[in-house]
C-alpha cells in the first residue's frame, strides 16, 4: 500500500491499495475531482501533476510521458496522473494551468 498527499488540495491523502492502476484511478476512486480530458489514455496533459517527492515511489516514465518530455509539455518534476504509477507514498501538488474552477485550492 502507498498514500498520496495533495498538498494544495488541503494535505488530502489518498491511500492506494492496488499499486498496478495509475495514480488518477487513485484519486477517482476517492471522489477527488481531477482534470482529464482523453478518457485517461496519455494522449494529452490535462491530468498532469507537480511531484514534490522522491521521483523512485513512482515507476518510470511510460511511452506518453516520455514523448511529452521530448515535446517540452512536460516539465521535470511533472508526471501524467493517467499514466504514472505509484512504488510508494508520495506528495504532489495540481499544477495552476490543470486546477478545475469550481474546486477550492489551498496555498499548502
Amino acid at each position: 500500500m502507498a498514500s498520496i498527499l495533495i498538498e494544495n488540495l488541503d494535505q488530502r491523502k489518498v491511500e492506494a491499495i492496488d499499486l498496478s492502476r495509475p495514480v488518477l484511478k487513485h484519486l477517482q476512486d476517492q471522489q477527488i475531482d481531477w482534470m482529464f480530458a482523453c478518457g485517461g489514455k496519455g494522449r494529452c496533459t490535462t491530468c498532469k501533476f507537480e511531484l514534490c517527492s522522491d521521483a523512485q515511489a513512482l515507476e518510470p516514465d511510460s511511452e506518453a510521458e516520455t514523448r511529452y518530455r521530448r515535446q517540452g509539455a512536460l516539465k521535470k518534476n511533472e508526471r501524467l496522473a493517467c499514466q504514472a504509477k505509484l512504488t510508494g507514498d508520495i506528495r504532489i501538488r495540481v499544477p495552476d494551468e490543470c486546477k478545475l474552477p469550481h474546486m477550492h485550492y489551498s496555498d499548502e
